[in-house]
């Protein structure tokens, strides 16, 4: 099967910079009245010395998927993902975060940007019933998914068994579980943590292939947390059990 490969459409500056640092924009297209800005001039004569096609128009914004491109979008080469193996084997202690059909993009772009700065070793995605890693979420993840290890899977109950299998524990976040995610010892250990769905949170089979279900407590009335915040307070938990921050 061939390797799914990402990030081909990008908009808005940060996601547009990372890219075009990293090679492999291909064609840019920027706003005439943007231009007289020094970042934006940056990014352009960084484009077009890597060989990049680059077209100065009116205006942008037929050209985007989200509602504010910030005067900028590009093309590029797709930017290739790893396997579930390929993850776990790049670190000696793996902590990983899974995502469970999280469909808003902005969601998945945001929480993988909390991954990437509290130190964890990749994100896992479904390419099925999940937001796509386009536009929106490359913004949303404001440079994170240029460097963040993505594996795209096509089931995450069957994501989790194999990292089962690889000795990675599996840690499913649920607002009702007995057991709280604060101090929780697994966390040291090769893990993957389990973000649910906005909503409807975890789905059936991907909680019985979880080894631990773990809350995040509340002290408020709120019902729940959003997404990308559940996940941003699960990944520094992570480093902060490992000491990484303190």
């Amino acid at each position: 099967m061939a390797r799914v490969g990402i990030g081909t459409d990008l908009e808005g500056y940060h996601a547009v910079r990372a890219a075009v640092a990293a090679g492999r924009v291909t064609a840019l297209a920027v706003e005439s009245g943007r231009m007289r800005r020094p970042e934006i001039a940056e990014i352009v004569d960084q484009a077009r010395a890597a060989g990049a096609r680059v077209e100065v128009v009116d205006d942008v914004r037929d050209r985007a998927v989200t509602g504010a491109p910030q005067g900028i979008v590009a093309t590029a080469r797709p930017l290739p993902t790893v396997s579930i193996k390929e993850m776990v084997a790049a670190e000696g202690t793996p902590a990983l975060l899974v995502v469970d059909h999280i469909e808003d993009p902005r969601n998945i772009g945001a929480a993988a940007r909390s991954a990437l700065a509290s130190g964890m070793s990749g994100l896992v995605v479904s390419h099925n019933r999940s937001a796509p890693l386009g536009a929106t979420a490359f913004k949303a993840a404001v440079g994170a998914l240029e460097v963040l290890p993505v594996a795209s899977v096509s089931s995450i109950p069957d994501a989790l068994k194999r990292l089962s299998q690889l000795g990675v524990w599996c840690v499913g976040l649920d607002g009702i579980a007995d057991r709280s995610l604060l101090g929780l010892d697994l966390l040291a250990l090769p893990v993957a943590v389990c973000v649910g769905a906005e909503g409807s949170g975890l789905s059936k089979l991907v909680a019985e292939r979880c080894d631990v279900i773990a809350r995040i407590p509340m002290v408020g009335d709120a019902e729940s947390l959003n997404a990308s915040v559940a996940s941003a307070i699960a990944c520094y938990e992570v480093a902060r059990v490992r000491g990484w921050v303190s």
